[in-house]
C-alpha cells in the first residue's frame, strides 16, 4: 500500500465525514458553535487519526492511533443521540447513522487486529476481512 487513502477503514469513515458535514447544516445556527462543531471534530478525527497512524510506520503506534479513531467513532454515537433527542435528526437518521458508524468500526477493527498481527511477525499487506460485526438491532 502506498498511502492510507487505499485503506478500505479511511475510505468508510471519510464517507461519512461527509455526510455529517452536509447534516449539519441543517441544524438550528444556535447549535453551530456546540454539537455541529463537535460532530464535525469527531468525524474529522476518525479520519485523521488513521492517517497519522499510518504515518508513524510502527505498528504498536498505528495501532494506537487507531484506537483513538475508534473512540472517536463512539463519540459520534452519542453526538447522534444528542441530536436525536433535540429532534434535529429522526429516529430513522439515527439508525441510518449509527449503522453506517458500525460499518467503520467493524472495517477500523478488522485493520487494528490485522496490524496487531503483523506486529507479530509480519509486514504491511492487504487490510484483513471484517471481524467485528454491527448490532442485529439496527
Amino acid at each position: 500500500m502506498k498511502s492510507f487513502e487505499e485503506l478500505e477503514c479511511w475510505k468508510k469513515a471519510t464517507e461519512l465525514r461527509r455526510k455529517l458535514s452536509v447534516l449539519v447544516k441543517s441544524f438550528p445556527s444556535e447549535e453551530r458553535y456546540r454539537l455541529c462543531d463537535q460532530i464535525i471534530r469527531a468525524s474529522r478525527s476518525v479520519t485523521a487519526n488513521i492517517a497519522e497512524g499510518y504515518g508513524r510506520f510502527h505498528f504498536q503506534e498505528n495501532i494506537q492511533f487507531c484506537r483513538q479513531g475508534r473512540g472517536s467513532l463512539f463519540e459520534l454515537i452519542d453526538h447522534l443521540v444528542v441530536a436525536s433527542d433535540e429532534g434535529y435528526i429522526s429516529e430513522g437518521q439515527l439508525i441510518d447513522l449509527k449503522r453506517e458508524i458500525h460499518e467503520c468500526l467493524a472495517l477500523l477493527n478488522g485493520f487494528i487486529n490485522y496490524l496487531g498481527k503483523a506486529k507479530s511477525g509480519g509486514s504491511y499487506a492487504n487490510e484483513p476481512a471484517l471481524e467485528y460485526r454491527t448490532p442485529d438491532n439496527y
